[in-house]
């Protein structure tokens, strides 16, 4: 695929993050998601592409933007046909109470390539580079931690493991502590987390735990795109998301399989670009420097040449017909 069209999706993730940041802190996180979908779906329409939504809002009867098999881009003959996954804003409770690491963020594939994977939990490891070959979904927490210590060249006391903060993830701190390891816990937002591990300045060395499905597979692109590893398994809570799983073509069998980085996101023509919505601990929120002018802080990877790129921008809010529009339209300045 183009190479440029890593700077086109950017300018999408942009979008959402320059409109649902005007949400920020007022307890509103379905007006802050649905700006940010209608945003990110208007910035698509000038990207050449013939995109298939494979992971978004939801079905066409539940999300009229940005659904499961909505087509996106100037969808022309000599358009390339490729896979996006999208989370207009991940982490909608985070930008409600104005808490840190909402962003916006975009995968995208050739054809075929993203995991088409059920909107329900998912089981997940995820490193860094250095630990990449070691971690096993089928071994426990404690082995998984000392597995990746070793890759590292780390007591397991030098270790920090991060997960989400929900009684689902009480074996995950119990067996770090254990350890010795330290444990960072997070309240929304995994695929910021994910990434995280393969940043060495975040300090962050390994993520556990069950999250999104879909958010699983955004995050292995990225987490390809930088050389780490990941393994996933369809995590079903309920009878109801049972159900979902089979809707979708998943059989009993593929729910129990363990998903390796390549089943989530296969093959080298992958992209990945996120925004910042607020302050976070891998990018910059959206900041106003007056004279309705804001800042930008995005990171846009490639997974062909492994490149990542932090891309620091200034809007004017004035011209950008997307954020006047919406503003309108929502009743916000």
């Amino acid at each position: 695929m183009d190479r440029n069209l890593a700077l086109e999706l950017v300018r999408v993730t942009e979008a959402a993050a320059l409109v649902s940041s005007k949400f920020m802190g007022r307890g509103d996180k379905n007006g802050a998601d649905g700006a940010a979908v209608e945003a990110m779906r208007r910035a698509f329409e000038s990207i050449k592409i013939k995109g298939e939504v494979v992971i978004g809002e939801g079905e066409l009867d539940e999300a009229p933007m940005l659904y499961i098999g909505e087509k996106v881009g100037l969808q022309t003959d000599d358009c390339k046909e490729v896979d996006i996954a999208v989370d207009p804003l991940e982490g909608t409770t985070l930008i409600a109470k104005g808490l840190p690491n909402a962003i916006s963020v975009i995968a995208m594939g050739a054809k075929g390539s993203l995991l088409n994977a059920p909107d329900t939990y998912m089981k997940k490891i995820i490193v860094g580079p250095k630990a990449k070959g070691v971690i096993d979904l089928n071994k426990s927490a404690e082995e998984n931690i000392i597995s990746v210590a070793k890759a590292l060249g780390k007591k397991t006391s030098e270790m920090t493991i991060i997960t989400q903060d929900r009684e689902r993830h009480d074996y995950i701190v119990k067996a770090a502590r254990s350890l010795g390891a330290r444990i960072k816990v997070f309240s929304d937002g995994d695929v910021a987390a994910g990434i995280a591990t393969c940043f060495e300045e975040t300090g962050i060395d390994m993520l556990m735990g069950i999250g999104g499905g879909p958010e699983g597979v955004i995050t292995a692109a990225a987490v390809k795109c930088m050389g780490g590893d990941m393994q996933g398994q369809i995590y079903p809570l309920s009878e109801q998301e049972t159900k979902r799983c089979h809707e979708m073509g998943f059989s009993d069998e593929d729910i129990e399989k363990i998903l390796f980085i390549d089943d989530l996101a296969k093959g080298d023509d992958l992209f990945f670009a996120a925004t910042g919505i607020t302050q976070g601990d891998l990018l910059k929120g959206v900041v106003s420097i007056g004279n309705n002018k804001a800042t930008t802080q995005s990171v846009v990877m490639r997974g062909k040449t492994g490149t990542i790129r932090f891309v620091d921008a200034i809007h004017n809010l004035d011209k950008n017909d997307i954020l006047v529009d919406l503003m309108k339209k929502y009743n916000m300045d």
